[in-house]
């Protein structure tokens, strides 16, 4: 079994807290707009992470993280970009890249709206964590911590870091 932690669009703020919320993860995934690179080192300093780069990052980003990422977690097969969309409005080079190549779960940022769907006809989980930075139009700053047990995601959860 698996602990993740995820967040996305920190946007060069990393609320100390994210570290109290993640002490028990394995893995901390970001799905874009780091803001910089030090966000995404502090980041890799406290647990092993895996990150994608967003719209608003930087070439000192992107010449570390990728645009799209794809790999297998416990047997799970997991797509993450930025810009994605969400059932069943996602983005149409997504939705092709789904379709032709499909995965268990998705995950995306961008929105700064918090997530989670079954994507019945793909049979996806899509996973949105909100935006766990200061700047944007959300009100409150998100996370989600959850487990993936073989083929199994569980025990999701949540995580409110307070006002924007």
């Amino acid at each position: 079994m698996l602990t993740i932690g995820l967040l996305s669009d920190t946007h060069h703020f990393l609320d100390d807290n994210v570290f109290r919320h993640f002490e028990s993860c394995d893995e901390i995934w970001h799905a874009g707009d780091f803001g910089t690179v030090e966000v995404a080192a502090r980041l890799a300093a406290f647990k092993p992470l895996r990150g994608v780069y967003g719209n608003i990052d930087g070439q000192d980003v992107r010449s570390q993280y990728p645009e799209q990422l794809r790999w297998s977690s416990e047997g799970v097969n997991v797509f993450m970009t930025h810009i994605g969309g969400y059932p069943p409005r996602y983005n149409p080079v997504v939705k092709k890249q789904l379709t032709d190549h499909p995965a268990q779960l998705f995950i995306c940022g961008h929105s700064h709206i918090l997530k989670i769907i079954y994507d019945e006809k793909l049979q996806c989980l899509h996973m949105n964590p909100g935006a766990a930075g200061r700047q944007g139009w959300h009100k409150v700053r998100t996370l989600i911590r959850f487990a993936i047990d073989g083929s199994t995601m569980k025990d999701c959860k949540v995580i409110e870091l307070g006002p924007r």
